[in-house]
């Protein structure tokens, strides 16, 4: 648990490999997840490193498996997930592996190509048969001799009956026939009318069917057309005009008995073709259904090597070319892990000599490492968001479990929108490995289903904050019963439309927990009074949330050993924060407690001193006046005017403090380390009196503040930027956590606006369409709450909430500037899709 509230401590290690070992090593190590490897050969080409060939290899096997995946889904056959996770491969079962595939990808290639000559070939008989088909129709109705225009037209163009006369007899025109795509049949005609000067005739009818197109599948539609034409010149041009508009042309008979005799032959091809086609169709689904059943698995083996030689490609080899070198980070914890691992890989491949695992001292930052589980890794990953951790430095990832659902829930408080959102998170929850196997590509979704553990949270939370709100879909609960009586006639209350309560006689009791019922029909004051209240809560959970963070710094401070940074910003910043913010929210609780309307003066509610007015008059030195003459102080207790002087001249010599203290306390250290004496060092950058003590770093961090060798004009600058900030901040942060009144306000008057002039509508509608209209409008109502104020409002609460955490709470003590632990693990690299370099 100790990770969760600091990253894990964190270890380089030198790893010296057996090259026979090498593989079987890094492939356990890849399963365990535990070791994040570094580059030790920068400056070379990925081209020039010594595995690069296997990695071209895995490439390529991938590649042969992507086209199967593609073919395999195109014929929509399921492929099997075991949810196996077999180990990677041993390198000599990579040559059975690209065999498999080789021979896979050539008999499915080949068995397409053939399939695709067959198609083409039927589709060209296809087109032959329509041709012959309607062909025959033009020239059965030439010698039918039908009497309507078109017809005569069409017998005079060919017989030239009209033009030569009988005494010369008919002209024998030539024809051409083909198919051409039905878009294209218009330009087609025009261009036909155009480039012969209208000396041809032209005959089309549509193909009704659709056809297949053998290169990519897709269904065309087609028309037949014949051309009548006379002398070669014209025939000439006609042919380019087809080829131009890549229209196909299929020779046909003029004799109607060779018409027939070619039709019955292209019917018994085409029977023939089919027939084939099945075969062929059929040995493809054999082929892919039983590639199918194992295409999970080969891409699962296929990319742990690629990854193994990846990762192996970053060591180092030694002069020998017998053993390979690495460096590495580890968790301290996990060493004993990795040290049986290691040994297990050894075993596996069969080698005699064991890896060795050294631990090296460095001055680098290690990379930050949290341990993290489904519940929590959501919320590691909003602080993350922002800026991972330093090293060890505190992780805001615990507390944020609590105080982000919590303020999103202040927000939010809505009981019935929160048993919404509730329900939502708990449904992802409890289906969690169903939805997980359905890797859904939705962005969306994911994002959702990842927060599904906030998603819960938060709805609880609402609801809490909503039964203290007492408003359920702008409705109150009345659970105990209210704590106002009524001192009215029936009459009167019936005849007013608003009557005043006087909390000094109409309030008999305390309503046990949260709001009185009564404040949701109160329609002249409710807003007021919640305003109050809410305003005044939003301002205690801030500074309490400040502060909060202020502490958690100094847990920074302590484990750093920033002894400096205690006396000169640890304390300063939590007196200024404690005498002005702090004594404010105090003032609210003492308004609270001690006036009241039952009270006599002056201590009775009408004397209650304004919070605000009071904090500002303290912070500018100015003198309170009474509200009426009734009340005999404008303070709430004895001797507060001088408390307050006392509390803002303390804070404001907190500002100095924290500006010129550091800085001077850095400048007298690096004096003193001046008029030290410089001893001799020896070889091994020890000094020589004390060779035998082990070597430090060369500037002592903890004694500078974390300064190092910085000037100190840039010191005085950042310490100067630093008290700025926190200064102006603690006013501007404290008047951020407004958002937390201004939010739920907003979200409660939405929901008021929701029921009144949509759902009250509905249900105030009688008679005979009454039960109707109830459910059309109660489903008008249900999409916008759900869509507007769950969804939409729920949107932005979280965004604020996260502005809360990562500027006014955060930036109290998180610096953010570390860099992630990403270790060698197969389970990540398969989630990916990709490589490990990838």
């Amino acid at each position: 648990m100790g990770s969760l509230f600091r990253s894990e401590e964190m270890t380089l290690c030198q790893l010296f490999l057996q090259s026979e070992a090498a593989y079987a090593c890094v492939s356990e190590l890849g399963e365990l997840g535990l070791v994040q490897f570094r580059d030790l050969n920068p400056d070379i080409n990925a081209f020039q490193r010594k595995f690069v060939n296997e990695v071209r290899r895995c490439d390529e096997m991938e590649r042969k498996l992507r086209y199967l995946e593609k073919e395999i889904k195109k014929d929509g056959i399921p492929m099997l997930d075991t949810g196996e996770n077999p180990e990677a491969p041993q390198p000599r079962e990579m040559i059975d592996l690209e065999a498999t595939f080789e021979k896979l990808e050539n008999e499915l290639r080949e068995v397409n190509q053939n399939a695709e000559a067959l198609k083409r070939n039927y589709l060209e008989l296809t087109e032959l048969k329509h041709i012959l088909r309607k062909t025959q129709v033009f020239f059965d109705e030439q010698e039918g001799g039908i009497n309507n225009p078109t017809e005569s037209m069409t017998r005079a163009l060919i017989t030239d009956e009209s033009r030569m006369g009988n005494t010369l007899g008919p002209v024998q025109l030539g024809f051409v026939a083909g198919v051409i795509l039905r878009e294209r049949l218009p330009a087609f005609e025009r261009m036909l009318w155009r480039a012969c000067r209208g000396n041809v005739f032209l005959r089309q009818a549509m193909i009704e069917a659709p056809l297949e197109d053998p290169s990519n599948g897709d269904n065309v539609y087609k028309s037949v057309f014949i051309i009548f034409f006379q002398g070669d010149q014209l025939k000439t041009r006609v042919k380019k005009i087809c080829e131009g508009f890549r229209a196909t042309l299929y020779p046909c008979p003029e004799a109607p008995s060779d018409r027939r005799e070619m039709a019955m032959g292209v019917m018994t091809r085409i029977e023939d073709l089919n027939t084939v086609l099945g075969q062929t169709q059929d040995h493809r689904h054999r082929v892919l259904v039983a590639a199918a059943k194992n295409l999970k698995n080969w891409f699962i083996k296929v990319r742990k090597i690629k990854a193994i030689y990846h990762t192996l490609n970053l060591f180092n080899l030694d002069v020998t070319q017998k053993c390979l070198i690495a460096e590495c980070w580890v968790p301290i914890l996990d060493m004993e892990t990795i040290q049986m691992a290691l040994r297990r890989g050894t075993e596996r491949s069969g080698s005699s000599v064991p890896p060795i695992l050294n631990r090296m001292e460095t001055y680098e930052d290690p990379p930050t490492y949290n341990r993290t589980n489904k519940f929590t890794n959501a919320f590691q990953m909003l602080i993350n968001a922002y800026g991972v951790a330093s090293y060890r430095e505190m992780n805001p990832a615990p507390y944020t479990i609590i105080t982000f659902p919590f303020l999103f829930a202040v927000m939010f408080g809505d009981l019935g929108h929160g048993a919404i959102m509730a329900l939502f998170g708990l449904w992802m929850v409890l289906k969690e490995k169903p939805l997980a196997a359905k890797k859904s590509d939705n962005e969306i979704w994911n994002i959702f289903f990842g927060g599904r553990y906030i998603i819960l949270l938060m709805g609880l939370f609402s609801m809490y904050t909503g039964f203290i709100y007492n408003d359920i879909f702008s409705k109150s609960l009345n659970v105990f019963g209210s704590g106002w009586k009524i001192n009215y006639d029936a009459s009167t209350i019936m005849d007013s439309k608003a009557l005043q309560l006087d909390p000094a006689h109409d309030f008999g009791r305390t309503y046990p927990i949260g709001m009185d019922p009564v404040w949701q029909v109160a329609p002249m004051n409710k807003i007021i009074f919640q305003n109050a209240y809410k305003m005044k809560i939003s301002i205690i959970f801030g500074v309490i949330h400040m502060i909060f963070g202020v502490v958690v710094g100094l847990f920074n401070h302590r484990y750093f050993k920033n002894t400096m940074n205690i006396y000169t910003e640890f304390i300063p910043q939590m007196i200024f924060l404690i005498f002005l913010f702090f004594y404010m929210t105090t003032l609210m609780f003492i308004k609270w407690t001690k006036y009241s309307a039952s009270n006599p003066d002056p201590h009775s509610a009408h004397c209650a001193p304004s919070i605000l007015i009071t904090f500002i008059n303290m912070v500018l030195f100015k003198k309170s006046t009474v509200l009426t003459e009734a009340c005999e102080t404008p303070f709430m207790f004895a001797g507060q005017e001088f408390l307050q002087k006392v509390l803002v001249l303390s804070a404001f010599i907190c500002i100095p403090w924290m500006l010129f203290a550091k800085p001077f306390i850095i400048m007298q250290e690096r004096k003193k380390q001046q008029h030290q004496p410089i001893l001799p060092f020896n070889g091994e950058g020890q000094d020589v009196e004390n060779s035998g003590a082990q070597s430090v770093p060369p500037a002592d961090q903890s004694q500078t503040g974390g300064h190092g060798n910085e000037e100190m004009s840039e010191i005085f600058i950042h310490q100067g930027i630093h008290t700025i900030e926190y200064v102006l901040g603690s006013v501007s942060h404290t008047a951020s956590y407004l958002r937390l009144w201004a939010l739920s306000l907003a979200h409660a008057q939405l929901a008021e606006v929701l029921w009144n002039m949509v759902l009250q509508n509905g249900l105030k509608t009688g008679g005979a369409i009454g039960g109707v209209a109830v459910w059309a409008i109660f489903a008008f109502w249900a999409v916008l709450t759900v869509g507007i104020l769950v969804l939409m409002e729920g949107l932005s609460a979280f965004l604020h909430t996260l502005r809360l955490h990562w500027v006014e709470f955060q930036s109290k003590f998180y610096s953010g500037l570390g860099y992630a632990f990403q270790p060698f693990a197969f389970e990540s690299i398969l989630e990916g899709g990709g490589s490990s370099e990838d």
